[in-house]
């Protein structure tokens, strides 16, 4: 399984359920990476999608305490226990965590590749994905040069699990 997120220089991806930037780069990048793929989220990132609608073209399944919980069009599961039955159904390449930052706590052991946009600068925020840099069992593999939208300094990153 793949992580893919944006995070600013301590890591934050987020504040009051929304992203801490849109860069059209990267939410193109993000778009050619999960078509035809398969998006495991949270409640809150998908409530946080213009009209709360899934992404299209794509399997999205929500993880939600919440017995009531229906929307239309994704799969719902309950639990990582019950994520991991539904998961065997697909190739876990093609499998992609997409936040919130609970969602990335409860499955970052699962996954072995993070795809990354590293942002230079510092956000107010309140929601944060670990800090992989922090972490023995995840190494920097691959890094863009650098890039900029406006006064923005951002740069790709591939972390994998060792």
């Amino acid at each position: 399984m793949n992580i893919i997120a944006s995070a600013d220089q301590n890591w934050a991806i987020g504040k009051d359920n929304q992203l801490l930037i849109r860069i059209p780069d990267d939410m193109k990048r993000f778009r050619q990476m999960t078509t035809g793929h398969v998006v495991v989220m949270g409640r809150k990132t998908l409530e946080s999608f213009p009209n709360q609608a899934p992404l299209k073209d794509r399997v999205n399944i929500v993880m939600t305490t919440n017995p009531s919980y229906q929307p239309k069009g994704v799969v719902i599961v309950h639990s990582v226990e019950e994520l991991k039955e539904e998961l065997k159904k697909y190739n876990t390449q093609d499998v992609y965590v997409i936040g919130g930052d609970s969602i990335y706590r409860q499955l970052l052991d699962l996954c072995d590749t993070a795809y990354i946009t590293k942002i230079d600068y510092a956000y107010a925020a309140d929601a944060y994905l670990p800090n992989l840099e922090e972490r023995d069992d995840w190494k920097l593999c691959e890094e863009s040069e650098e890039q900029t939208y406006f006064d923005v300094i951002y740069s790709y990153q591939t972390y994998r699990r060792v």
